[in-house]
């Protein structure tokens, strides 16, 4: 059935469902009072079927029946549940659903089936260079809400269980990117309903004789914990933050505990951390691509460590920034790319930049550095 089709709220969510696939719309929303809501190419766009009804359950009628029966009695105590949801095609869907305002709303994330290429995510040679040669340690990948963090992570592991005989053990809440098992094996967990707690799947992963252990989320002092000492005994460690860039999720880990336990934390950190990498996603110009990362990295190297482990993060950005040519990159840096290869325009750029001086001064650069390359050409062809 095309949205097209649609005149009335549909009996099932299915219709509503498949509509996100024809439309490529990332998000769904679903709010009494207002019409379904389509998030397409990063913007929000309401449909023109009829608001939902305020004083009736036409968002229960949808939503119930999709919720596993072990978790239902969650989001009547707690007032919200996550959980994944895959129609009969295989198309996967991650639900939230939250009680407000004595309503049921729904945020529905659709998850494309088939795990994308770092050729496809438009994401710098680094992002695969630490996929191919990280053993052991803890790659963290940071990012706000709808940043394409878990994509990024999908595809570092996946590349991963392609190429290389490891024991892959995640832990997810809930299970977005189904993983088949290739050159490794994998086990994927879900939080509610394989077990209670991000913490305790790290801890019983550590005894499964795991090569790679994927962390959902690190959202607490002992999940913080455990994926640290996970990386310390030599497993190799993905996991994410909700954090806009490095420094943030520098920030953030040390925020779970108090501050004596801080130097602790940080000399777990200068011993197991391999990189943190985050970004932020920006409208292309090509909209059958719609929407590509900006990217920052830093990477453990040395001198990052040593920073770390004296509490001297002030001076991390200017180590990134003068560390290129080993795969560190700022977003400034990043976004003068993008431009440069042709993939977002100058004006975007400038408005997500969080120095548009800087990436003024990049970008003439990156004219510069080519006009003078054009010039050196033609001297040598005998041009003028």
């Amino acid at each position: 059935m095309s949205i097209q089709n649609l005149k009335e709220l549909p009996e099932t969510i299915t219709p509503l469902l498949e509509a996100m696939k024809q439309l490529d719309a990332s998000d769904l929303h679903l709010k009494t009072g207002i019409p379904p809501v389509f998030r397409i190419a990063g913007r929000l766009q309401r449909t023109t079927l009829p608001a939902i009804q305020v004083d009736g359950h036409q968002i229960e009628d949808l939503i119930k029946p999709l919720v596993p029966k072990r978790r239902e009695g969650i989001f009547e105590e707690h007032g919200s549940l996550d959980f994944a949801y895959t129609l009969p095609d295989g198309e996967r869907f991650r639900i939230n659903i939250l009680a407000a305002g004595g309503h049921m709303h729904a945020a529905i994330r659709r998850v494309k089936p088939e795990i994308p290429s770092f050729e496809e995510l438009h994401l710098p040679p680094i992002f695969r260079k630490l996929a191919e040669e990280t053993f052991e340690g803890i790659i963290i990948v940071c990012g706000v809400t709808g940043c394409g963090k878990s994509t990024t992570m999908a595809a570092m592991i996946d590349y991963i269980n392609q190429t290389r005989q490891c024991n892959i053990i995640s832990i997810e809440d809930p299970i977005e990117y189904a993983f088949r098992s290739k050159k490794s094996i994998v086990s994927q967990r879900e939080i509610g309903l394989d077990l209670e707690s991000f913490a305790n799947g790290v801890r019983s992963a550590v005894r499964q004789d795991p090569d790679v252990i994927f962390v959902g989320e690190m959202r607490d002092r002992e999940t913080v914990v455990a994926a640290l000492q996970a990386a310390e005994t030599g497993h190799l460690v993905f996991a994410t933050l909700h954090t806009a860039d490095t420094m943030q999720s520098l920030g953030r880990m040390l925020e779970f505990f108090p501050q004596d336990q801080h130097a602790f934390i940080r000399s777990s950190l200068s011993n197991g951390l391999r990189a943190i990498l985050a970004q932020r996603l920006l409208p292309a110009i090509d909209e059958a691509i719609q929407r590509v990362p900006a990217t920052e990295c830093l990477l453990a190297e040395a001198i990052v460590k040593e920073k770390i482990r004296e509490g001297e993060d002030e001076v991390l950005p200017e180590i990134i920034a003068g560390n290129i040519e080993s795969g560190m990159h700022n977003f400034t840096h990043s976004l003068a790319r993008l431009v440069n290869e042709g993939l977002v325009y100058t004006d975007t750029a400038m408005e997500f930049a969080p120095n548009r001086e800087q990436l003024i001064g990049q970008l003439r650069g990156i004219k510069t550095s080519a006009q003078s390359l054009v010039h050196r050409v033609k001297r040598t062809d005998g041009g003028a």
